[in-house]
C-alpha cells in the first residue's frame, strides 16, 4: 500500500500553539533563573560560593543580597557569632585526684578564613575541633596543680586554660571569646577530707573561743573583785567618818520597798505602825545630836 499520495490535513492554529509552548517553555526557565539565582545573607552571618567548575571560591560575602549561577554555584552561609559550647572533662590532678571539671567557652569562626576552614574542617567545625583540645588542654592543665589548688587558685588556672586554648584554636581559624569554669567536682574520699578538715577548723576555732572567755571571764572576776574590795573600804570609811551613813541607806531601802509595793498587783495591808517601815524608831535626832 503506497502511503506517499496520502494528504495529511493541516491543523489550523498549530504554529501559534508552538510559538505559545516555547514561550511558556522559556518564561519558566527564566522564572527558576531569577528565582534561583539570588540569596540573602543574614545580620551576622557570612557566605562562600562553590563553583562545580573552579570549586570553593575565596571571597567571603557580607550581609545583604547576591547573584550566583543556578546549578553552577552552591552557596554556603556560616553564623560568625559566638556561640556557647559547655564541655565537662574529667582529669587526673598533680596529687593524684580525680576531678570533673566544666568549661563554657563562646566560639565563633574567624569571618575571612572561612573558605580555608570549609576546605579544612567543613560546616561542622566545632563537633571536630573543639572537644578533642579542650580534652587535651584541660588535662595538660589540671596536672599541674594539687586539688586544693584548683579551688583556691580557680581564676589562675581558668586564664591559663583560656591562654592555651585561644592559641590552638586560632590555627583552626576559631577565635575564642571567653573561656570560663562552670564546676568542679571532686571525688568522695576528697570531698570527705575537706568536710573532715573544715569540720576539725571549726572545733578548733570554738576551742579557742572558749580559752579567750575563760580568760576574759577571769579578768572580769580579778576587776569584779577589786571593785567590790573597793567599795567596801569605801563605805566602811564613810560609816567612820558619819554614823548617818547607814540611816541614809536604810531610808533608800525603803523607799524602794514601798516603791516596789505600790506597783504590785497583788494588795498588802499593813498596819498604822508599819507604814513608814519602821523608819520612825530610827533615831535620826540623836545620831545628829551626838555628830555635833
Amino acid at each position: 500500500m503506497n502511503f506517499n499520495n496520502v494528504k495529511v490535513p493541516k491543523i489550523p492554529g498549530g504554529g501559534a500553539a508552538s510559538a505559545l509552548l516555547k514561550l511558556g517553555v522559556i518564561g519558566g526557565l527564566g522564572l527558576y533563573g531569577v528565582a534561583n539565582s539570588l540569596y540573602n545573607v543574614e545580620g551576622g552571618h557570612r557566605a562562600i560560593m562553590f563553583n562545580r567548575l573552579s570549586g570553593v571560591k575565596d571571597k567571603v560575602y557580607p550581609e545583604g543580597t547576591h547573584l550566583m549561577i543556578p546549578w553552577f554555584e552552591r552557596v554556603i552561609i556560616y553564623d560568625v557569632r559566638a556561640r556557647p559550647h559547655l564541655i565537662e572533662s574529667t582529669s587526673g590532678s598533680r596529687d593524684l585526684q580525680m576531678v570533673k571539671i566544666g568549661l563554657r567557652v563562646l566560639t565563633r569562626p574567624v569571618p575571612d578564613q572561612l573558605p580555608t576552614i570549609y576546605r579544612t574542617l567543613g560546616e561542622n567545625y566545632n563537633e571536630r575541633v573543639l572537644p578533642s583540645i579542650i580534652h587535651e588542654t584541660l588535662k595538660a592543665v589540671v596536672a599541674q596543680y594539687n586539688a586544693s589548688q584548683l579551688i583556691t587558685q580557680r581564676e589562675a588556672v581558668s586564664r591559663e586554660i583560656r591562654k592555651i586554648l585561644t592559641d590552638r584554636a586560632a590555627n583552626f581559624n576559631i577565635a575564642l571569646d571567653d573561656v570560663s569554669i562552670t564546676s568542679l567536682t571532686f571525688g568522695k574520699e576528697f570531698t570527705a577530707a575537706i568536710e573532715a578538715k573544715q569540720v576539725a577548723a571549726q572545733e578548733a576555732e570554738r576551742a579557742k573561743f572558749v580559752v579567750e572567755k575563760a580568760e576574759q571571764d577571769k579578768k572580769s572576776a580579778v576587776i569584779r573583785a577589786q571593785g567590790e574590795a573597793t567599795s567596801a573600804q569605801l563605805i566602811g570609811q564613810a560609816i567612820a567618818n558619819n554614823p548617818a551613813f547607814i540611816t541614809l541607806r536604810k531610808i533608800e531601802a525603803s523607799r524602794e520597798i514601798a516603791h516596789t509595793i505600790s506597783n504590785s498587783n497583788n494588795k498588802v495591808f499593813l498596819n498604822s505602825d508599819d507604814l513608814l517601815l519602821n523608819l520612825q524608831d530610827m533615831e535620826l535626832g540623836s545620831q545628829t545630836s551626838r555628830k555635833k
